[in-house]
């Protein structure tokens, strides 16, 4: 794969997975628009650990604390954390949804599913329910407060983002705001439970790899640079976003959601989709 092609689906990555636009999307729709063939496993690796290590280096402060409160070791000063001595086994309850949709669908989630008509409704469809959840949320909770139906609601919606064009951030955040989350707090709360899952999928992508070729194919200039700049460019996003959340809407978000799946479907109705 070209260098520049690298950098270019790389910093698509870093933007869209952290934001709540769809990052299977626009990597997909990118690749079709512009005519490249899909993504290779290594390179699909490299994508997966750059937006793990851009979660694991933004949040790793709160991952020290919410693991040695859950063993009531007092290490950390966040409040919000401190709220909460449980939340390390609520992320564990909410992170099991997605484990059992991973394991039931995700042939179909990288096969049939990952076609733009799919993807453009998808696109459209959550940004109506993000638009909705903005609404009617009350936004007076703190992470403090989150308790087990919590979890699992949120961790339910989370199942449904293997859906292409779904967005995790887009369908955990909306739950959250259902459950009267702050935008920042809901947002927080969802970059915390999209660790364990995209961890498991770094660890099986990496293990694909090794029944095919080995570990070794990956260490290769392509495979540092897609890891570095979406690890980068989802550092930024990440503290980018949490700060714009505490004042700003989510409706431009929206906006760009509904006019950006319904392009889709119209280009993939006078365009024929990659078979």
């Amino acid at each position: 794969m070209p260098i520049a092609q690298v950098i270019i689906l790389a910093v698509v990555q870093g933007f869209t997975e952290f934001l709540p636009i769809s990052s299977t999307a626009h990597l997909y729709l990118s690749s079709w628009l512009l005519g490249w063939k899909p993504e290779t496993l290594d390179f699909d690796i490299a994508l997966h650990m750059g937006t793990l290590l851009a979660m694991l280096l933004y949040f790793f402060p709160d991952w020290i604390q919410i693991v040695a409160q859950a063993f009531r070791v007092g290490i950390g000063h966040d409040q919000q954390l401190k709220g909460n001595q449980g939340l390390l086994w609520l992320l564990a309850l909410g992170s099991i949804p997605v484990g059992v949709a991973g394991l039931a669908f995700n042939k179909q989630a990288e096969g049939p599913w990952r076609n733009p008509y799919v993807m453009g409704t998808m696109l459209v469809a959550v940004g109506v329910f993000l638009w909705l959840a903005e609404r009617v949320s009350q936004g007076t909770r703190e992470l403090g407060s989150l308790n087990g139906p919590d979890a699992i609601l949120i961790g339910l919606s989370q199942a449904v983002a293997i859906i292409p064009g779904t967005s995790r951030s887009g369908i955990t955040i909306s739950s959250g705001l259902l459950r009267d989350f702050s935008r920042e707090s809901a947002a927080r709360f969802s970059f915390l439970l999209a660790t364990p899952a995209i961890a498991a999928a770094a660890a099986k992508a990496l293990y694909d790899m090794h029944k095919q070729s080995g570990l070794g194919a990956i260490l290769n200039p392509t495979f540092l640079v897609g890891v570095a700049v979406s690890a980068a460019t989802g550092c930024a996003v990440i503290a980018w976003f949490l700060q714009y959340l505490r004042r700003g809407s989510l409706r431009p978000f929206v906006y760009y959601r509904i006019i950006f799946g319904i392009i889709v479907l119209a280009l993939a109705l006078v365009r024929r989709p990659p078979g």
